[in-house]
């Protein structure tokens, strides 16, 4: 059984579905790894095609059978609740599972579908990962 540090270096996201009537978008993400969550900046007025480029990290134990990390795109509202864009999740257990073995591993940014719950595309984003293992 090891740990180690997740980084999630989130970049941007192209193309996203539309939830407002009028103007546009003020997407953000939650990003959520088990219990633990992270929120990114809200990008007011930044339409379909926000960018970030903020990093988070998260600690991991690597006796946790599944790594999965789930992207929540979320379109902020001032007067109203919070609409939901879409989601992607990502599987991480070969990145980790290669982290631990070699001490680190760095995955560069990557397209990832955004999709509703019935799985239908909504959008991208981009997404760079990597894991160090922790020197116990």
């Amino acid at each position: 059984m090891g740990k180690g540090t997740l980084e999630v270096l989130l970049v941007d996201a192209k193309g996203l579905a539309s939830t407002d009537f009028l103007g546009k978008i003020d997407p953000y993400v939650l990003i959520q790894y088990r219990s633990q969550e992270r929120k990114s900046s809200i990008k007011r007025e930044a339409g379909k095609n926000p960018v970030w480029n903020e990093t988070f990290k998260f600690s991991i134990n690597t006796s946790d059978l599944q790594h999965k990390l789930v992207l929540k795109l979320m379109d902020h509202d001032t007067f109203s609740r919070d609409d939901y864009i879409g989601e992607a999740t990502i599987n991480m257990t070969d990145l980790v599972a290669i982290g631990m073995e070699k001490g680190y591993l760095e995955q560069h940014p990557a397209k990832y579908s955004v999709v509703l719950a019935d799985k239908s595309y909504c959008g991208e984003i981009r997404v760079g990962l990597s894991f160090r293992a922790s020197k116990d």
